[in-house]
């Protein structure tokens, strides 16, 4: 997980040319969007990092650095 591609993902593209990508990305068809990752997990994080990230800023009237550290938050939490 590449925190400067979620960025840029999040300030580059709506929910849904993000929706469309994760489902291009999950049927492996071609995307319309760039999105940088070593493979195509990495790509898919990117991607729900995002799509999480453009929701809770949304929602809860939140700046980037608010939703981007309840995101990791998360992502620790499933891990441990």
């Amino acid at each position: 997980m590449k925190i400067p591609e979620i960025k840029r993902l999040v300030e580059a593209y709506d929910i849904a040319a993000l929706m469309k990508a994760e489902e291009d990305l999950v049927n492996e068809e071609a995307l319309d969007i760039e999105v940088n990752g070593a493979d195509e997990g990495e790509k898919l994080t990117h991607i729900f990092a995002a799509i999480y990230i453009i929701n809770k800023m949304n929602d809860d009237k939140v700046e980037f650095k608010a939703a981007l550290r309840d995101y990791t938050s998360k992502v620790r939490e499933s891990i441990n």
